[in-house]
């Protein structure tokens, strides 16, 4: 049966068919184009971050952010404080009053808001390590009405009631507060949690972390040590306790005499020495102590010398491993007075994480040395991360990376994130990318490697200036930075000539 025209197959136009087709591919190319283009940015964006930084032109303070971009005009007469830099809270002090101390504060958010205004007075937490290094509680503030104290977090969080007549951090030690009530000292955590009652006359940080307990001073001027729930270990009745333990062993004072005590207050070890200055990882192997002379050795818990007071300095760093020092010099020998390297060091450290020891000799030059004391770097140590398990040294002329086994690595192994790497060629500095092509050529005479924020400062003919992740000049070499320590820029900003401010500068 005849089923009409109307019926019959449609032909297929061909150049249409073929037109549509070609839109389809475009329009797929399109979106992988789109889509690597976000996976660039993406990746880009892994080596930024938003964080917050002080900054300082024409004398006034200010904030800017990881982009260079000012957050805060510079228009701040005393250091802004930045307590985290992750988050937009900038405390802004001004009104100062330098023959009374009298000041005033306000704080900022990114938006030049003032927050947290129902007080009269909010500050960062001050705190400082054994190298007298300043360095900020991150996580919480302190605050001032109708002249008490409390705490509250970077949310505005109150963490306590605000009744405090004192409150400031444990020297050295984070997360770890004194505070002080109706004239009497206790302990509290970032929290607000109360970790030791406002019952002493003075309580002391024990050790480096609130896990080994304080020193607390009763009201007759006693001493005793409690733990981190307030649980007295040592009862107060000694005249001093030392910041020296290990192993539930203690050092307490009587009548101006030191004395080993177990845990118990059992004497164990009460002469033969003239001050005690640590006890070893082996109890057994008993105390490094000092003679009359201020010469260090080593005594058993028995009273037996095992290494004679002959040294000017001795610090067990694994057990029965010591650095010691004499005549002036650094090496390290063992419990059986075996030299493990020579004395020729001006200093020694021990990095405990990466199990290795730092030398450096006189001319600033530094040997890396492992644990079975052989020597397997030299030249001027940079950086060593334990996190990422890497150590940047410089050698000669260059820069090079080693992981934690001594292999040699390269930028973009330990940066794998980074856009830009450093690259040299006859002498000169340019930077090039993960596959190795050339991005900036071979033009600068000196050059830094990409920071966390996607910068790299650049040198020429004297000048400082930097580059942004993809190369582009973002400031041109102008600055003359030859007297600073450190050369860093973010945006247009360089950092500050006192490395212990932490801020950035521009002209």
């Amino acid at each position: 049966m005849n089923r009409g025209r109307r019926y019959e197959e449609p032909k297929l136009n061909m150049k249409k068919v073929f037109a549509v087709i070609i839109a389809i591919i475009v329009i797929i190319m399109f979106i992988f184009i789109v889509k690597g283009m976000l996976t660039k940015d993406k990746d880009q964006s892994k080596i930024t971050s938003n964080d917050y930084f002080v900054s300082f032109q024409n004398n006034k303070w200010g904030v800017i952010d990881s982009k260079g971009e000012t957050v805060i005009d510079p228009s701040y007469g005393e250091m802004i404080v930045i307590p985290n830099s992750k988050n937009d809270v900038f405390i802004c002090t001004y009104d100062v009053n330098y023959n009374t101390g009298d000041y005033k504060t306000k704080v900022l958010n990114k938006k030049n808001q003032e927050i947290f205004t129902n007080y009269e007075r909010v500050e960062a937490i001050a705190n400082k390590d054994e190298n007298n290094n300043l360095w900020y509680e991150d996580n919480v503030l302190r605050v001032k009405k109708d002249g008490k104290y409390g705490i509250i977090n970077l949310s505005g969080k109150e963490l306590t009631s605000i009744e405090y007549d004192e409150i400031v951090a444990m020297d050295g030690i984070k997360n770890t507060l004194k505070v002080k009530k109706d004239g009497k000292y206790g302990v509290m955590d970032n929290e607000g949690k109360e970790l030791i009652l406002t019952q002493y006359k003075d309580v002391i940080n024990l050790g480096e972390d609130n896990k080994a307990g304080f020193i607390v001073q009763a009201d007759d001027g006693k001493y005793g040590v409690v733990d981190y729930s307030g649980i007295s270990i040592i009862k107060t009745k000694y005249d001093g306790i030392s910041k020296v333990y290990g192993n539930d062993y203690y050092v307490v004072k009587q009548e101006g005499k030191e004395i080993l005590v177990k845990k118990d207050e059992t004497q164990v070890l009460t002469s033969g020495f003239n001050e005690i200055k640590a006890i070893l990882n082996n109890t057994d192997n008993g105390i490094i102590y000092t003679n009359n002379k201020n010469l260090y050795g080593v005594m058993k818990i028995t009273g037996e010398v095992v290494i004679d007071p002959t040294y000017e300095e001795l610090k067990e760093t694994k057990t029965g491993i010591f650095i010691a020092k004499k005549s002036g010099k650094y090496g390290i020998i063992d419990l059986e007075k075996t030299n493990k390297t020579e004395f020729k060091y001006t200093s020694i450290n021990y990095d405990d994480k990466a199990d290795l020891y730092i030398a450096e000799d006189a001319n600033y030059n530094n040997e890396i040395i492992d644990n079975n004391f052989e020597v397997k770097l030299t030249g001027i140590l940079t950086d060593i991360d334990d996190e990422k398990g890497y150590i940047k040294i410089r050698q000669g002329e260059d820069y090079k990376y080693y992981n934690l086994r001594f292999e040699e690595k390269y930028e973009k192994d330990i940066f794998s994130t980074h856009t830009l790497y450093l690259s040299k060629q006859d002498n000169k500095y340019g930077f090039v990318d993960k596959d190795g092509k050339v991005v900036v050529d071979y033009i600068y005479d000196d050059a830094t490697e990409q920071n966390a924020y996607g910068y790299a400062a650049v040198k020429k003919d004297g000048k400082w200036g930097s580059i942004n992740q993809k190369g582009s000049i973002v400031q041109e070499p102008t600055y003359d930075l030859d007297e600073y320590l450190k050369i860093d820029f973010i945006g247009r900003w360089h950092y500050g000539k006192d490395i212990n401010m932490n801020y950035y500068n521009q002209l």
